[in-house]
């Protein structure tokens, strides 16, 4: 994990103990901090009583197997904690119910809706920050050992684009690993060797939480409507991805992909950027992971943004030949009687499954989900490409009425179970059976992963 001297002696309170909560709590006691940690979730508090901590080994409430003068656990039980015994790092309390004196700072999931949720109102109001776990990587950078970062943000590709930087920087020889919103908390990962580079994926609810972090080359790959109810507006989520730029030294590369209007408006904004579009991508055909307009501005890129590294070229091409897709991004999964099965679960909204429709001219699509809004617009023009549509969730008979309407063979199937049968029995050899919901996942599942494997298990069963 990744620990800095920075943290040492200072108390943090962390809520949110998803993934990134747990491995932020894990760096910070290890570091020599004092954390103060809680989830609203009950079983997701239980996770920091069973999770194997560095400092404690598994040693349950109350008992100690801790060298003297190591941080050992206390679980603080009511709405007013006491306070930790001498030399024990952990408590578990909800930081809206403690006083906060004397905290360094409040670490939150990027999972809490701050323009909603009190804690941001309390701790200003003793004088706390609030930041996340990519803040502290920021301020334990000068802890480590010399590297380089690299941020990658925007609405849609910034994944399969995060992977692929990773994956040339790997196929050129230099130590690399990612972190961030693609599901590796980075506080969690082992530091690199002197030379390293940090791939980080960067959400707009990441970047509202970071205040210091100075890529050397930053990224936008797109800005198109998405997590509008967590700001005051379009204009304010756009001017969230911005500020990953604001965060830069002179002298860093600025990477900004100028095909929608409100990156064009960033990029000219920014002195010195490096604007890329994905008509400077010619022919894809040997890079077989990477088909259709979206990896083009994927690949433009990652190109550029390796070429700021300094990689060589025949490493950049060695990297797009031999880069895969990663799960539940327009993922071939199987192929059964010359029909290939496409999973793009990570497609949550119209943008996102607009290329995917691009990248095959005959698609069975599977769509639906709890919708993000009420138009299919930017798919339109992909609709030749649809032999057929079959629609599931809450979405469903809403794209439905829109589909029919522009003369598609429709059926409500409901269920992904049912969408795959149904999409399976009409499907020609040639033919491809795509899931690209355009919606998010929650109506039916617990998130886009979970969709996506419940797509693979269902073409499994066929």
């Amino acid at each position: 994990m990744i620990t800095a001297r920075a943290f040492s002696g200072k108390h943090y309170a962390v809520l949110g103990l998803a993934r990134s909560g747990l491995a932020t709590v894990d760096a910070l006691l290890a570091s020599g901090a004092k954390v103060t940690a809680w989830d609203g979730n009950a079983a997701a508090r239980a996770k920091v009583l069973e999770k194997p901590l560095p400092f404690r080994g598994g040693v349950g409430v109350g008992q100690s197997s801790a060298a003297p003068g190591t941080p050992e656990l206390s679980l603080v039980a009511g709405p007013t904690p006491t306070p930790p015994l001498k030399g024990r790092g952990l408590e578990l309390a909800d930081p809206l119910e403690i006083d906060l004196t004397g905290f360094a700072a409040v670490v939150v999931s990027p999972g809490v809706p701050l323009n909603k949720h009190p804690i941001a109102a309390y701790a200003k109001s003793f004088g706390v920050p609030v930041i996340g776990d990519i803040e502290l990587f920021a301020q334990a950078r000068p802890d480590l050992p010399s590297h380089k970062v690299v941020g990658i943000t925007g609405t849609n590709g910034k994944s399969t684009t995060t992977a692929l930087i990773h994956h040339i920087i790997e196929t050129a020889g230099i130590p690399t690993l990612m972190g961030g919103n693609i599901g590796l908390p980075i506080m969690g990962r082992d530091p690199l060797p002197e030379g390293g580079i940090y791939v980080l994926e960067l959400s707009s609810y990441q970047i509202d939480l970071t205040f210091s972090l100075d890529c050397d080359v930053a990224v936008l790959t797109n800005i198109t409507p998405d997590h509008l109810d967590r700001y005051d507006g379009f204009a304010g989520y756009a001017a969230s991805k911005e500020r990953l730029f604001a965060m830069q030294s002179a002298g860093h590369a600025a990477i900004i992909a100028v095909e929608d209007e409100p990156s064009r408006a960033i990029a000219g904004r920014i002195p010195d950027v490096i604007a890329v579009r994905s008509s400077e991508v010619g022919d894809q055909s040997a890079w077989p992971a990477l088909q259709g307009p979206h990896n083009a501005q994927n690949a433009v890129i990652a190109i550029a943004v390796a070429r700021a590294l300094g990689i060589a070229e025949d490493a950049i091409a060695r990297g797009l030949a031999t880069y895969t897709s990663l799960p539940h991004r327009m993922q071939r999964i199987a192929e059964k009687n010359g029909v290939l099965f496409v999973n793009d679960s990570k497609a949550t909204n119209a943008t996102a499954t607009a290329p995917a429709l691009a990248a095959y001219p005959a698609v069975h699509w599977i769509l639906g989900g709890l919708p993000k809004s009420d138009d299919l617009d930017d798919c339109a023009s992909h609709f030749d490409h649809v032999r057929a549509a079959y629609t599931i969730g809450q979405a469903g008979p809403m794209f439905a009425t829109i589909l029919r309407a522009a003369g598609k063979p429709v059926t409500e199937s409901g269920t992904l179970a049912q969408a795959v049968k149904d999409a399976a029995a009409a499907a020609k050899p040639g033919e491809v059976v795509m899931l690209s919901p355009a919606c998010a996942s929650f109506d039916q599942f617990s998130d886009y992963e979970a969709r996506g494997d419940a797509f693979r298990a269902s073409v499994e069963a066929l």
